[in-house]
């Protein structure tokens, strides 16, 4: 990668890239795929949650495109924390907050319908935690969306799906939903990203057209692919 591009590395994984002279660059596709979504929200500054930090990129692409944007970070690795202040700080003024929770804990203390945009991006172990995945959560998820919120979760799944199923079938009473998912994933070759937006949609949420590597399933498609089952 190019060298203003900062990498960081846990567990030996890749957990987030961000390109420091240009932060509307976003290097993972699937970070690519969320900044889309939040390119077609309404013009102008959003208040955003963001369940999972690392580097923060997407709290700086929000920051770069939206300014006076405000945004909370739920990020539970205070070493994480402490290393992006250190080696990658956040833009002065920038209006992120960083608390040092885990999602289920700290968005309890986020006031009802702050959020015009949820997104949840957090892993342990290189899976979304099931927590966060859970019914009880994406009830908490509602409280704090403002009534034409946008809810984005990544999830690392595998065919047949179970962890996305299962998460289809809690969140879909949010309204909306639409599904990205990279083909070689959807065909069963390997584990991938799965990117899930619901809610208030915005019209074309990956883009018009959708980008050419990512499947996407809309309406009845997601109910007839990802349509969910009796969660355990």
């Amino acid at each position: 990668m190019a060298d203003d591009v900062y990498v960081l590395e846990l567990d030996e994984m890749q957990q987030s890239a961000v390109d420091l002279g240009d932060p509307t660059r976003l290097v993972f596709d699937y970070m690519r795929r969320i900044g889309d979504v939040i390119d077609r929200l309404p013009p102008g500054p959003v208040r955003v949650l963001h369940v999972g930090g690392a580097a923060m990129t997407l709290a700086r692409y929000v920051h770069a495109t939206r300014p006076r944007s405000s945004q909370i970070v739920l990020e539970p690795s205070v070493e994480v924390i402490e290393r992006v202040r250190s080696e990658a700080p956040l833009p002065p003024r920038s209006g992120i907050k960083v608390r040092p929770v885990d999602g289920k804990s700290g968005i309890v203390g986020v006031r009802d319908g702050f959020a015009d945009l949820v997104i949840l991006d957090a892993f342990d172990g290189g899976q979304t935690p099931a927590e966060l995945t859970s019914a009880a959560f994406v009830e908490d998820v509602r409280r704090v969306l403002a009534p034409s919120g946008v809810f984005v979760a990544n999830l690392v799944d595998r065919a047949p799906f179970p962890q996305a199923r299962d998460f289809v079938a809690a969140a879909r009473d949010l309204g909306d939903m639409v599904v990205g998912v990279e083909p070689a994933t959807m065909k069963g070759r390997r584990s991938g990203n799965l990117v899930i937006v619901c809610g208030a949609v915005p019209e074309a949420p990956f883009g018009s057209p959708s980008p050419m590597e990512y499947r996407i399933f809309t309406d009845r498609a997601v109910a007839d692919s990802f349509g969910g089952g009796t969660r355990r």
